[in-house]
């Protein structure tokens, strides 16, 4: 339930630290960017952690004021640098972070992140730290925001590869199986399947045996398609891969029943995380960074920020921590309606 009624004791005029945490994507550094300059607005004295949780438990601190982060919003990554950080699993870890804040006399802490960094923020949180959470991750998989940041511009860097592909594919009359990240959901398999018009979509959600892609590669050809495009999102029970694998073996066993078309794979990796961000996730990281500081400087903790609906939100980080969000079903009947 999204809300914002649960108060603590931030206040303006206090210290505030910021962080990156976990899968760095497009964006990120637009969000730290409101984060320091609203901050300072605020009056918050602003320290930047360098590496997310892990340089929080081992001290990595720094001033950061209104210029340290100018010529940042058009780049990507972070300018922090991020890290995943187990320790933070642990009572130890939370203790040392908690004690590296109260040491430097910090009060309040914007996490700007995806699931793993959200648990952790809601970790500090519920030991009484004002912490807000920043909707960050490609894989657009955050409950409390129907788009995070660095999504959007994931989705475009694939589908300008899919596109490329897409004539390669037509020259020499191949499949593709061009698989995407997105970790165990299959939101940006499914918007790039859907943009790219994609013979086929393989996700977690609505997954295929290699049998039903064989059986569309074969309806495929039977069609006239000279060539065909499958999307697979990387958490689908076969990644692509492993279907190209079982697909050749299925050649093997039906010599009789040919799929009409030569296999290729093409795994886009982290080329999706890389780059400049696009004005949707410039303009979403500075909404949801200026929103974070002015919800703690509200005296409001163990938030998410995030945008539902076109307007800003607030989530309660409990009901955040270790919890993903499917895609809309709808896309996923739309995806299969196009398919045929």
């Amino acid at each position: 339930m999204t809300t914002s009624i649960e108060k603590q004791s931030g206040k303006a005029g206090a210290r505030l630290a910021v962080l990156t945490s976990g899968g760095d994507a497009p964006g990120m550094n637009a969000a730290l960017r409101a984060v320091v300059r609203v901050g300072a607005a605020r009056g918050f004295e602003v320290f930047g952690v360098q590496h997310g949780f892990s340089g929080l438990i081992a001290g990595e601190l720094r001033p950061l004021g209104p210029r340290d982060v100018g010529g940042i919003i058009e780049r990507g990554g972070t300018l922090l640098g991020s890290a995943r950080c187990a320790a933070l699993k642990t009572e130890a870890g939370q203790l040392e972070a908690l004690a590296q804040l109260q040491r430097r006399g910090i009060e309040h802490l914007v996490v700007i992140g995806g699931n793993g960094s959200q648990t952790g923020a809601w970790a500090l949180a519920r030991r009484g730290l004002a912490v807000a959470g920043v909707a960050s991750t490609i894989d657009n998989d955050l409950p409390g925001s129907d788009i995070t940041i660095g999504c959007t511009t994931a989705v475009d860097v694939a589908l300008e590869s899919v596109d490329r592909l897409r004539t390669t594919a037509s020259s020499q009359g191949r499949v593709f199986l061009v698989e995407v990240m997105g970790r165990d959901c299959g939101y940006l398999a499914l918007q790039v399947g859907i943009a790219s018009g994609a013979e086929l979509i393989v996700t977690p959600e609505a997954s295929l045996s290699a049998e039903a892609v064989a059986a569309g590669i074969r309806e495929a050809y039977g069609r006239g398609k000279s060539h065909a495009i499958i999307v697979v999102a990387e958490g689908a029970s076969l990644d692509a891969e492993a279907l190209a694998k079982r697909l050749a073996e299925l050649q093997q066993l039906q010599p009789q029943t040919p799929l009409g078309f030569e296999l290729r794979v093409c795994r886009l990796g982290h080329v999706q995380r890389g780059g400049a961000p696009g004005a949707v996730d410039r303009l979403l990281g500075t909404r949801l960074g200026a929103a974070a500081v002015d919800c703690l400087a509200e005296g409001v903790g163990g938030m998410l920020l995030g945008q539902i609906g076109g307007r800003l939100a607030r989530t309660p980080l409990a009901e955040v921590a270790g919890s993903t969000k499917a895609p809309d079903p709808a896309l996923l009947e739309l995806a299969r309606t196009l398919a045929l």
